[in-house]
């Protein structure tokens, strides 16, 4: 029987971004069980939806997660992305402090 998931290699890379910003493309690959260029692929449709801001620190990547964004798809519109994060991550998540973040910046 072929493996599958509950959960996109979309969805997967987002959760490990969001369990720690500063994730490296390998160890996404490496959670995820694909390659480093798949990894690269999938974080690069993530930032060019705006689901991820990507800014350089040094030689590296960190990552922030635009958790007030509806989720893709007609049928989830309503839900955003950081309700869903914080479901599957639970109360210790990195999901809140963006939240935060965004909403102090408005304010």
């Amino acid at each position: 029987m072929a493996e599958w998931s509950f959960l996109t290699n979309h969805a997967q890379a987002l959760l490990c971004i969001a369990h720690d910003p500063g994730v490296r493309l390998i160890d996404i690959a490496a959670a995820l069980g694909i390659t480093e260029r798949s990894a690269y692929a999938i974080v690069n449709d993530l930032s060019t939806a705006g689901y991820v801001i990507k800014e350089k620190d040094g030689r590296r990547n960190r990552y922030e997660v635009q958790g007030h964004l509806p989720l893709p798809g007609p049928a989830i519109r309503s839900t955003t992305v950081g309700e869903v994060l914080a479901v599957l991550i639970g109360d210790s998540g990195a999901v809140t402090p963006v939240a935060r973040r965004k909403s102090s910046n408005v304010a």
